[in-house]
């Protein structure tokens, strides 16, 4: 049995890539050691760790978007650690920092496990986030893509209502990007699966053209895809594409309401990132 019972809170650092990866894969996380060490290096002060036993054995991280949003994932404990307190206390680090900076808005997508303890740090719940995967024989080989602030940067923002930017070109190191004037693609590999995500469009039609491309390209590969409920024809596509629906995340929020179009948000980029 765990002796140690302190929730003494540090930071996250790149040695701990390893137990971190571990982490989530005991929970069955689709995440790979190039996402948690872009979380680390994008918000080295808002990745935070707990210690027991001389191991790691939880985690939570904060990614700031400016004033306007901060996002909160990676929430998890080993299993032999839980109900000691961890997840608690380090959310409640990750909101006293982001109430440091003058965040407006703090949002995350919770587990049904998770959501009675951010509704009892002042979260509410705002909708939901359908996980979707197609299963498939191969994995997607990294293709690293290129990001252009200039031109997509705008289009993230009204979808949004938040500067992603800095993360979206972090995101594009490890991930294939398409894009035409109206619509973007990520896709990457995960642990598990591929991931589809972020996409935002303008348009159905932009949205259709880019997703339906990018998974005939690679159309032996196993896929995720994170749509929130409220895009119809994001979920309309993913069933004609062969998606089913695997799972269910309640989108909470702490704070202002936040502006954006949700119905221009075709694919999420990631539990941990909004």
């Amino acid at each position: 049995m765990p002796k140690q019972t302190s929730t003494e809170v540090r930071l996250l650092r790149p040695a701990d890539l390893a137990a971190a990866v571990e982490l989530s894969t005991i929970a069955g996380w689709n995440q790979t050691e190039d996402d948690w060490r872009m979380l680390i290096d994008l918000a080295p002060q808002g990745c935070f760790a707990i210690d027991a036993d001389g191991q790691l054995v939880a985690t939570a991280t904060l990614l700031c978007y400016g004033k306007r949003l901060a996002w909160i994932g990676m929430v998890l404990t080993k299993p032999e650690y839980r109900s000691r307190g961890f997840a608690r206390a380090l959310v409640t680090q990750a909101l006293e920092a982001a109430d440091s900076q003058g965040i407006r808005t703090v949002k995350l997508d919770a587990t049904e496990y998770g959501r009675p303890l951010y509704e009892s740090v002042g979260f509410e719940a705002e909708g939901s986030v359908d996980r979707w995967s197609r299963p498939g024989t191969s994995e997607l080989h990294a293709i690293r893509g290129k990001f252009n602030p200039d031109r997509l940067s705008a289009l993230d923002l009204a979808a949004c209502g938040a500067d992603r930017s800095a993360m979206l070109e972090k995101l594009a190191t490890h991930s294939y990007v398409c894009a035409d004037t109206n619509a973007y693609l990520f896709a990457r590999a995960g642990r598990v699966t591929a991931y589809l995500g972020p996409c935002a469009a303008s348009d159905p039609a932009s949205a259709k053209a880019l997703i339906a491309s990018t998974l005939q390209a690679h159309s032996s590969v196993g896929w995720s895809w994170d749509i929130p409920v409220n895009n119809r024809d994001a979920i309309v596509l993913a069933s004609d594409l062969g998606f089913t629906r695997q799972r269910v995340l309640t989108r909470m929020r702490r704070g202002e309401p936040l502006p954006g179009h949700a119905d221009m948000v075709y694919a999420i980029a990631g539990f941990e990132l909004g």
